[in-house]
């Protein structure tokens, strides 16, 4: 039976329509003078869109037949979108304030089609309505009974997704509710703290865009700006102020994004609640989630703190949508993720000793067995009855120390070292030199400092690489300001991609990129030396490219 959505939605829906309607109206009554007849047709067009808003409504169903669920619109033609119910791999219900007010939610499917948009979306369904809507939407995603071998020996030892999903059928269960304490935290991250330059900046752009109904003019803004420009101690107090509100707003909009954050698991899906004034739930299905990204900023990394996202196959909008915690701290979030999606630990596997062993200045690696028996076979890897003492001790030490998670990745060759500094200060002096001709001494002063500044920048890019396999899932890290560190499943990986530059040739480096039908699409092991890199593929994957290695 076809149902449509809750009458309530044709309040929401003029309110939702008036920006749209602003600056036409607008112009309607400064055209006419703001004379009756101009509001006469101002009105006509709010009526007109309420009159459309009616139609829209009463034009609109939806049902789920068999198995399949239809969307269908009959305005001026009809229209049906129809989708199929296994091809629903999740469900985010949300709450903005309006809705929330009259009792409304708005759902929207995700099909893993790709993109940031859903392919289907119920705006205006009760939130009982909702509820049930998910409960059967989620409830016709069968989970397999039968899943492939390495999935099972994954799951036997690693706790993969694939299998936990089928053991959560069913049941819920809660991994964290973020405490009220964490709030505090919400200063220290980067995408919150630019929020009052962000509103300043949104400001002055409707200013622009309306000041010619107000009566302003570009003339006059231009006749400000000449006016602050001449008082620069205002622009400083501005920026000053600006700055001092930066952990204030920063937190009070962390607070209203990630309010009351819930990760927990039900029905085989992975459900993260969070929101203040627009709640929104997301769900992620179990069996399609492959791994997850860890990403940390410099004040992050200060306080210990990290933010964690899923790898999810054909997720649109994973930066939102993907997101498993906010920023907590790292010793939790580790917990969290291994128990949510599966435990990371390279130390329970073989490493080969190529890969950890000190690089000489040729970036070479100098194994002491032949290539193929450096490998343990995937049962071995898999079950731990490898034994795991082969890493010399100060090495081992020296990657613990690197790790911003604590987890004992390989480093990389000093050649990767002299690249990033090489990167971060010569740019500079360049800058500097130049400048010195031509006689700008303030640039001069400033490069300088900036190629000083470069020099534990490069260093702490350096420390920031690494890479690992534990025989279930691989990890690699990278970056220094926004230093992220993913975490895989080898089941994931699609494919290789080996990349050398003319100046990664001269210094015997290569980038291995592990293709990934998932998340980013592929993540890459930077500047590893050349034995280096092409082993760590092989290792993950020996089927496909033991074959093609040369062994000494």
């Amino acid at each position: 039976m076809a149902v449509r959505l809750s009458p309530k939605v044709l309040l929401i829906d003029p309110v939702r329509m008036l920006p749209s309607l602003l600056l036409p109206l607008g112009g309607v009554l400064v055209a006419g003078g703001f004379s009756p007849r101009s509001f006469v047709f101002a009105a006509m067009g709010v009526a007109g869109s309420i009159v459309f808003a009616v139609i829209r409504w009463a034009t609109f169903t939806y049902t789920i037949v068999g198995d399949r669920l239809e969307l269908t619109r009959a305005f001026v033609s009809r229209s049906v979108r129809t989708i199929p119910l296994e091809r629903i791999r999740g469900v985010d219900v949300s709450t903005p304030p309006l809705h929330r007010l009259l009792g409304l939610a708005v759902l929207k499917l995700d099909t893993g089609a790709g993109g940031d948009k859903q392919e289907g979306e119920l705006n205006g369904v009760t939130v009982e309505e909702a509820e049930r809507l998910r409960a059967v939407l989620l409830a016709r995603r069968a989970i397999p009974a039968v899943v492939s071998s390495e999935s099972s020996t994954n799951a036997t030892d690693t706790t993969t997704g694939t299998t936990r999903a089928a053991s959560d059928h069913g049941k819920e269960h809660y991994y964290i509710r973020v405490p009220r304490s964490w709030l505090r935290y919400g200063p220290l991250s980067g995408a919150y703290l630019l929020t009052p330059f962000a509103l300043v900046a949104g400001a002055i752009g409707l200013l622009f865009q309306w000041g010619d109904e107000f009566g302003i003019s570009g003339k006059d803004a231009w006749a400000v700006g000449e006016w602050l420009w001449d008082r620069p101690q205002y622009l400083i107090v501005a920026v000053a102020v600006l700055v001092l509100a930066m952990p204030f707003v920063g937190g009070v909009m962390y607070a209203i994004f990630n309010w009351d954050f819930t990760l927990k698991s039900r029905d085989g899906y992975l459900v993260a609640e969070r929101g203040l004034i627009n709640r929104r739930a997301v769900s992620l299905e179990r069996r399609r989630i492959r791994g997850y990204e860890l990403a940390e900023s410099p004040p992050e990394r200060a306080a210990k703190l990290v933010r964690v996202w899923a790898v999810v196959t054909g997720l649109g909008d994973s930066q939102t949508r993907g997101q498993l915690l906010p920023v907590a701290p790292k010793s939790a979030a580790l917990t969290i993720a291994a128990e949510a999606i599966g435990p990371f630990d390279p130390s329970s596997a073989t490493t080969p000793r190529s890969q950890v062993s000190t690089p000489d200045q040729t970036g070479q690696f100098h194994p002491s067995d032949q290539f193929g028996q450096l490998h343990p076979s995937e049962h071995e890897a898999s079950s731990g009855q490898v034994p795991s003492g082969q890493v010399p001790s100060g090495q081992a030490d020296s990657a613990d120390q690197a790790s911003p998670t604590g987890m004992p990745l390989r480093p990389h060759p000093p050649q990767a070292r002299r690249r990033r500094l090489f990167r971060a200060i010569f740019p500079w002096l360049v800058v500097a030199a130049v400048a010195g001709v031509l006689g700008w001494g303030v640039v001069v002063v400033t490069a300088l400092v900036l190629a000083l500044l470069g020099i534990p920048l490069g260093l702490d890019r350096y420390r920031s690489l690494g890479h690992a396999y534990d025989g279930a899932r691989f990890s690699v890290r990278s970056g220094s300001l926004r230093r992220t560190q993913a975490i895989v499943e080898r089941r994931a990986i699609v494919g290789w991609t080996f990349k050398q530059t003319w100046f990664q040739r001269s210094s015997r480096l290569l980038t291995v990129i592990a293709g990934v039908g998932a998340g980013k699409g592929g993540y890459s092991a930077l500047d590893t030396g050349e034995r280096q890199g092409v082993e760590f593929a092989a290792e993950v994957t020996p089927e496909w490219l033991n074959q093609f290695i040369a062994r000494p």
